[in-house]
């Protein structure tokens, strides 16, 4: 690449996503947090002979897209301080370990799986470790949905009961698992799955990052291959208490491109059902000319850490609440432990 003075500068196109996070028409405090960035090779000049400003920033190509939903639970400011430490705890290791984001390829993948799993592991030790030094945060913790893109696959990592859904050609999948005891009862047949949504268990959370560290941290991981003008959308529950896969389709499909609209609308949706919890939603349309998968089709969601294991499912049996402790937990995310 040749350097000239006075050469114009060309901007790079914006990552073509938006978020909209709201506190909702019953709460005082969000403690919901979301971000979309995107990594990329740079250099920061401090010497050189070349016709360079010093101290300048010289940017390579784009590498990936990122996208972050965390819905802190654990009291107003606790709740609020897991979520933001979270995501800042997380972009520091991205900081640090960015030679995986950088150099992906198919050699790299199970590699880079791990260090997907391990990222959320450092931040659930990071948030355990913090609640242990101050009292009014024992017990905070956090959901964490990350969606990390880089042309064409997406890979996700995620604990707790925020999701990521995929939109394409006509048809919405929710990619991720709801890590709740409801859940769980509908998985064992315990419940049927159209009671799930309204049942008191739905809010009671068995993997999040901090909380009381009773529970190994289990990170739920997938891959996807995606297509040009798929729709990637990451939500807390405060949106999906109200608006099921076929609102999110339809909102999707009048809005099209429009995201930072189409985030609106999403938020007033939820508001004007109710609104009793936090919103949080982001939607990317990452798009590109290539294509992998046969069009129309929505791709595997490949699970890599497994959760049809009911080991790693149940709660440990002194950890087990009666019905009546169980009530108690309806009105708000929280934990199994938190009695």
């Amino acid at each position: 690449m040749n350097l000239n003075p006075g050469d114009p500068v060309k901007e790079e196109a914006k990552i073509h996503a938006a978020g909209r996070t709201d506190v909702g028409q019953r709460r005082s405090d969000n403690q919901d947090q979301f971000l979309i960035a995107e990594l990329r090779k740079s250099m920061k000049i401090h010497s050189t002979s070349l016709p360079l400003d010093q101290e300048a920033m010289l940017f390579g190509g784009r590498s990936g897209q990122l996208l972050v939903v965390a819905d802190g639970m654990g009291g107003h400011a606790s709740g609020r301080h897991a979520s933001n430490l979270a995501i800042d705890h997380l972009i520091s290791q991205l900081l640090n370990d960015i030679h995986w984001f950088l150099h992906l390829d198919e050699d790299h993948d199970e590699a880079f799986i791990e260090s997907l799993k391990a990222l959320l592991q450092h931040t659930h030790t990071k948030l355990l470790s913090e609640s242990e030094g101050v009292a009014e945060h024992r017990g905070m913790g956090t959901t964490l949905t990350l969606a990390y893109v880089v042309w064409p696959r997406m890979y996700v990592v995620h604990a707790g009961d925020s999701r990521c859904y995929l939109i394409r050609t006509g048809k919405c999948k929710q990619l991720t698992t709801d890590h709740t005891l409801a859940k769980q009862l509908v998985d064992a047949g315990g419940m049927k799955p159209e009671d799930e949504a309204g049942s008191r268990w739905s809010n009671v959370l068995w993997n999040v990052l901090g909380g009381h560290g009773h529970n190994d941290l289990i990170a739920e991981v997938h891959r996807v291959e995606l297509e040009e003008n798929d729709t990637v959308i990451l939500c807390s529950d405060g949106l999906t208490r109200y608006i099921d896969e076929a609102v999110l389709l339809a909102v999707a499909n009048q809005y099209g491109d429009d995201l930072e609209a189409m985030t609106e609308h999403f938020v007033a949706l939820a508001n004007g059902a109710g609104g009793v919890d936090n919103i949080t939603v982001v939607v990317s349309r990452p798009g590109a000319s290539e294509t992998r998968t046969q069009e129309g089709e929505l791709p595997r969601s490949v699970p890599l850490i497994r959760l049809d294991d009911e080991t790693d499912l149940q709660t440990g049996s002194d950890e087990a609440l009666s019905l009546k402790e169980l009530r108690e937990f309806a009105n708000e995310d929280t934990l199994p432990d938190e009695r």
